[in-house]
């Protein structure tokens, strides 16, 4: 999952939301480097990023992708199913989009200590409604773009968005069936 999945499973308060995103940021022990329930936040982070890699559903849907593209299947998985919850967004949540998105973005300006890079690129996140954005499918190719900038192999990623294109309905069948039992484990995690 990505970071619209991780806020909208992380629970609604703003620390709940830091603790989500901060599990893409903070690695290691956490020792009571953060306050409780950012690190509550951030081993549900790690409980969703575990339950979704061994999920049946999830290894079925990165089958789907061709074998010399399976190395990067999860990341394309990752930013697709974001882009199905934010298209969907009314299916999975009783909150309007553009108000969660809000309240995201406000609890990460009103954190004055953001961890390492989440520092760097929360202003950028807001100002370009980055979790927003994932409605529109052709965001992904920016963001596909963007990371292959950032990989040691950065043609790993191309022609991704082609593919994604291509597997769009049954990837998005996987989502439709994954997503609903991910909010009861995450709820579950709680």
């Amino acid at each position: 999952m990505n970071y619209l999945a991780h806020l909208h499973l992380g629970g609604p308060g703003p620390a709940d939301m830091l603790g989500s995103l901060y599990g893409d940021f903070v690695k290691g022990p956490l020792q009571g480097r953060w306050p409780a329930q950012i690190e509550a936040g951030i081993r549900l982070h790690r409980q969703i990023d575990a339950f979704t890699d061994s999920h049946p559903l999830v290894l079925q849907a990165k089958a789907r992708f061709p074998s010399e593209r399976r190395r990067y299947a999860g990341i394309l998985l990752d930013l697709f199913f974001d882009h199905c919850l934010a298209a969907n967004w009314a299916d999975y949540s009783g909150e309007p989009l553009d108000q969660f998105t809000r309240r995201a973005y406000r609890a990460l300006a009103d954190e004055p200590a953001l961890p390492g890079k989440l520092a760097v690129i929360a202003p950028h996140m807001a100002a370009h409604d980055w979790l927003g954005s994932y409605r529109e499918f052709e965001v992904l190719g920016r963001v596909l773009a963007n990371m292959g900038r950032r990989l040691s192999r950065p043609d790993g990623l191309a022609g991704g968005l082609e593919e994604l294109e291509q597997l769009y309905d049954p990837l998005l069948e996987d989502f439709r069936h994954f997503y609903p039992q991910l909010q009861q484990f995450a709820k579950a995690a709680m």
